[in-house]
């Protein structure tokens, strides 16, 4: 169904009409000219937005559209987390073209909703409009915290434990053997084309129906080991559980971030805010087996993948040094360096021993 037959309105409609409240501070949703919320007496409100465009941030290539919906609001989820805070709403305004149908924007709008679920988040409300470009997603999160439980990016102190979750460099490494093989597949198309080409000319219509069939059954990439590092980019989870069990264990984060443009420039940042050095130890940084093999067989250095690639949504943050022993106990954390003097600098500490300054390398949507 084209999208001009429902109209804006009964787009709107038709993707919310199921949409169920979970929290009880959404007063009012979807359906009038204004969500209303009543913030929890003594909380204070996060805000947070991202906007993601077709050909910068996603590649509808290899990307399903359930997939994209989903990452859109993991990515939003995210940064409320990164404050530790706790995700409450969110509203979704959408860009689309005519080459989308209602059926590809009701999936997308099914992955949003199941990340929703997940985390018991609601959809309050946005805005469509049209787009010469394809798509555009601009997604804005509400959440809340106690003014005591935030966290900021410049509260790290000198002896400092640097700690990061999960691991890093998959999401990055994903997206590489996606577009490998996405060159690939364009290539054998361009090559069928051409012989095609040839063949109409040559008026050798047993040739062009070989070769039209071959077409129309180019087989898919073989995927098979490396389901996980496509998961981590087509499908991240907000850490959600590692903000729980920070809280269990009554630690308090000095600084934190979620790690979307890369671990040296998320580290850059809380330096640049606490004006403080770091001092982080390659040997420690967390890596996926799949990660390693899938970065050797493409001839790149797996500590530059997991220092730079980002998108990895997993949470850096500071500790004083005094909750070593309790942030050892917790699963999927990981130490991995220290804070120091700011005159110290930001320095890698490599396996051999070796120091490099550490620079900011990491994703830049404005290049």
């Amino acid at each position: 169904m084209e999208i001009a037959e429902l109209g804006e309105f009964g787009l709107i409609r038709r993707l919310t009409e199921e949409l169920k409240i979970e929290n009880s501070t959404t007063l009012k949703g979807v359906g009038d000219d204004c969500a209303v919320l009543s913030p929890t007496e003594g909380t204070q409100t996060l805000i947070t937005t991202d906007l993601l465009m077709e050909g910068i941030h996603f590649d509808l290539t290899y990307f399903p559209l359930k997939h994209l919906g989903y990452k859109a609001v993991m990515a939003n989820l995210s940064d409320i987390y990164a404050m530790n805070g706790t995700p409450r709403q969110i509203t979704v305004s959408l860009a689309i073209s005519k080459k989308f149908t209602v059926e590809d924007i009701e999936e997308l709008y099914n992955g949003m909703k199941l990340a929703c679920e997940k985390h018991h988040v609601d959809i309050v409300g946005g805005d469509t409009t049209s787009s010469l470009t394809g798509m555009a997603i601009s997604i804005t999160a509400i959440g809340e915290a106690l003014p005591k439980d935030i966290v900021y990016r410049d509260g790290a102190k000198e002896t400092d434990l640097i700690c990061v979750s999960g691991n890093l460099g998959a999401a990055y490494m994903g997206l590489q053997l996606l577009e490998r093989e996405e060159n690939v597949y364009k290539s054998q198309v361009q090559d069928l084309q051409e012989k095609i080409k040839q063949a109409k000319a040559t008026g050798d219509s047993q040739k062009l129906s070989t070769l039209n069939s071959q077409l129309s059954t180019l087989s898919q990439p073989d995927f098979s080991g490396y389901e996980y590092l496509l998961e981590r980019q087509l499908k991240p989870e907000a850490r959600r559980d590692i903000i729980e069990a920070l809280a269990k264990a009554n630690i308090h984060p000095t600084s934190m971030m979620d790690i979307s443009d890369g671990l040296s420039s998320e580290l850059m940042h809380i330096c640049a805010q606490s004006h403080v050095g770091c001092r982080v130890y390659e040997d420690r940084i967390p890596l996926d087996y799949q990660t390693a093999a899938m970065a050797e067989e493409m001839n790149l250095n797996v500590t530059t993948c997991a220092l730079n690639g980002g998108e990895d949504y997993e949470l850096l943050f500071t500790i004083p040094l005094s909750q070593n022993d309790a942030v050892n106990e917790l699963e999927d954390v990981k130490v991995i360096g220290y804070i120091t003097k700011e005159s110290l600098g930001k320095v890698l500490i490599c396996r051999d021993g070796s120091e490099f300054e550490l620079k900011a390398q990491g994703w830049n949507p404005l290049q």
